[in-house]
């Protein structure tokens, strides 16, 4: 995908204030959608250099993505790691596909963000970005107890994650 096509159309609708549609565009161009997926909602700001997004919704139910209004301010590649991240969690959260563990969860969405397996066409994002997300999933993993069935389960992808770590 050519992410200065991308751009140039996410900037036409944010010239129009139309960030929900921008965000549609996003998970429709990238091929994000998923059937347990309710749409995107607006979500207070944090501040004008970071962003959260959510995937709300109960487990076994639909899944409402809350996006910032200032979402595309941001590195697009850095936007769709973190948009893939939340579908990932739509996905998780689906009847059939259910991970109860929030920290399984969240281990899964940051691999996800480092090694694009699930979401191939998503853009890799800076070596500081790396870092962060490669960290995070780490936290996620020692949250699992030590020794637990989980970090057991994930032990080899806790390896990839600290040699990527190691090679920035």
């Amino acid at each position: 995908m050519n992410l200065e096509l991308v751009k140039t159309h996410l900037n036409a609708y944010k010239d129009h204030n139309q960030i929900m549609d921008a965000a549609h565009y996003l998970i429709s161009s990238f091929g994000l959608e998923h059937e347990n997926f309710a749409g995107f909602g607006f979500r207070p700001e944090l501040s004008p250099d970071s962003m959260l997004l959510t995937a709300e919704g109960e487990l076994g139910g639909p899944q409402r993505v809350m996006i910032p209004q200032n979402l595309f301010d941001f590195d697009l590649s850095l936007v769709l790691n973190m948009i893939a991240h939340e579908m990932l969690h739509v996905r998780q959260k689906a009847p059939g596909h259910i991970i109860e563990d929030k920290n399984e969860r969240e281990f899964q969405a940051y691999y996800e963000m480092l090694f694009h397996k699930v979401f191939p066409q998503i853009p890799e994002v800076s070596d500081f970005h790396k870092k962060f997300f490669g960290e995070k999933a780490l936290e996620y993993y020692r949250r699992m107890g030590e020794n637990s069935e989980l970090q057991e389960k994930y032990k080899a992808d806790k390896t990839e994650i600290e040699q990527l770590i190691q090679s920035i």
